[in-house]
């Protein structure tokens, strides 16, 4: 089996044509760093070439599915990043280029011709969402939680994938509150498949990726085609390079760089729980003066 640092890929040991790709740095809540979007492609590539492999299930080690991204170094650190560039003017075709590759990377999972199935306990949050909802099918514990709460401040959710999933008014809600929702609520509203208590979610996602694997793989590869045309035709793709060029707006723009200072001096998790509250979000020349504020109180920077 291929090795990598933040996820684990194998066989079923009870069945062969289920493959199970582990999300696997449960000490970070299975957040996304530099690596993981590629192993990802990687790990659904190594499954698409095994003829013995009919489906994936996805689903995340220790508390839960993935909390996002790990924003606790690029949040409230000083480090230059390809997508927060403030050492030098933001390039926007740099950022751009970057979060492309991410997004086309997590992607991967429904442009694999085999069936993919996240499987939700915990959280699924941020761009833990993007990964969940990049699965061709979601089952989820009663009790766990999906949302992009980052739209509120400092992010857009760049696969897109909200709308082509739950329809434009709901999709529209979760966008404007950055709201996060349970697993009921997800199945009530048609985001996910099914959601059962979570001491059952094993067999449950067991039962549908055996009822799927007893299909032939050509059969699993057409039908795939098939939805997946509609939704490009729909306009998935151009939809897509749009939320990631907005995202990269997101987190420079005066609100999106007030957010990125008051985590530098407060602490990315102050800055979280200011974002969630409800709270108001400072924004235009009251987002500007208090940057310079932040600025004022930060060590000079060698």
């Amino acid at each position: 089996m291929p090795a990598f640092s933040t996820l684990r890929i194998d066989h079923d040991p009870a069945n062969p044509r289920i493959a199970r790709l582990l999300l696997n740095r449960p000490e970070r809540l299975n957040a996304i760093n530099d690596q993981t979007p590629r192993e990802i492609r990687a790990a659904v590539e190594w499954a698409t070439e095994d003829p013995q492999v009919h489906v994936i299930v996805v689903q995340g080690a220790g508390k839960g599915f993935c909390g996002g991204y790990d924003l606790s170094q690029f949040g409230e650190g000083d480090i230059d990043h390809p997508c927060q560039q403030e050492r030098h003017p933001w390039d926007p075709m740099d950022d751009y280029a970057f979060m492309k590759r991410n997004t086309d990377d997590f992607m991967s999972l429904w442009k694999s011709p085999k069936p993919t199935i996240a499987q939700v306990h915990g959280a699924a949050v941020a761009g833990g969402s993007d990964i969940a909802l990049c699965c061709d099918l979601l089952v989820m514990a009663e009790d766990a939680r999906i949302g992009y709460m980052p739209t509120r401040v400092w992010g857009c959710p760049t696969t897109a994938m909200w709308t082509y999933r739950l329809g434009p008014m709901r999709a529209k809600q979760l966008m404007f509150t950055g709201d996060v929702i349970d697993g009921r609520t997800a199945a009530a509203w048609g985001l996910a498949n099914e959601a059962v208590p979570a001491d059952r979610l094993d067999d449950a996602v067991r039962r549908l990726a055996e009822r799927i694997a007893g299909v032939p793989r050509s059969h699993l590869a057409m039908h795939k085609l098939v939805v997946n045309q509609v939704m490009l035709t729909m306009g998935l793709e151009q939809s897509q390079s749009l939320a990631t060029v907005f995202d990269g707006i997101t987190r420079h723009n005066p609100e999106g760089l007030w957010f990125r200072r008051y985590a530098q001096a407060e602490g990315f998790k102050a800055a979280v729980q200011w974002r969630d509250s409800g709270r108001p979000i400072p924004e235009g020349d009251e987002a500007r003066a208090a940057i310079r504020e932040l600025e004022a109180r930060r060590p000079s920077q060698p």
